[in-house]
């Protein structure tokens, strides 16, 4: 059998890059049927970047996502209140290819001691930029119970237990005993 490489048929690989495959991940509140999200993820060429310390700079994230091709532009999460950085941003690429090299090579990678984590976006939309939890930061870090420092300690939750123990009926007590209790340790 013989191939006529002039012939107008398109070369596809046999085995898709499970690299570049969509996640689980969609926006919650994307304003549309499932059916058009999916078609919107398979060409964008906008990425949903997650798991950033509250400490990384957009020049980080330029210097970093540029090695994969020409960024368009980046979107930092904020925090809706303070209008901090909460952990998040949008990289949106020029090309589609670049965006596939980026969740290619840098999804799992370390920026500022932390796992960079990559999802296909659907595209940018203004009022994305804020965090959607109801302190303002993200959901996530609303339900952390361990002290992460690149992500502003405590989470939101924690922070709120933490303060009731301190403050409020009986902590006055609890602070007599806890000191008690310093006082009678034997050193």
């Amino acid at each position: 059998m013989s191939v006529d490489i002039n012939q107008n048929a398109y070369l596809r690989p046999i085995l898709k890059d499970p690299g570049v495959e969509l996640t689980a991940y969609r926006d919650q509140h994307f304003k549309g049927d499932r059916v058009h999200q999916e078609k919107l993820l398979q060409l964008s060429t906008t990425l949903y970047v997650g798991n950033l310390s509250y400490f990384t700079t957009e020049e980080q994230i330029y210097e970093l996502f540029s090695k994969c091709g020409d960024l368009k532009r980046v979107v930092m999460g904020l925090d809706k209140f303070k209008k901090t950085p909460c952990g998040f941003c949008f990289v949106e690429y020029y090309d589609r290819v670049s965006a596939e090299d980026c969740v290619r090579f840098i999804n799992g990678t370390r920026l500022d001691d932390r796992v960079v984590r990559t999802d296909w976006d659907a595209g940018f939309k203004e009022g994305r930029q804020y965090g959607r939890g109801k302190a303002g930061g993200q959901v996530r870090d609303e339900y952390r119970q361990d002290f992460d420092p690149g992500r502003g300690g405590f989470g939101v939750r924690a922070q709120l237990k933490t303060d009731k123990q301190t403050s409020g009926p009986g902590a006055e007590t609890r602070e007599r005993e806890r000191q008690g209790n310093l006082a009678a340790k034997p050193e």
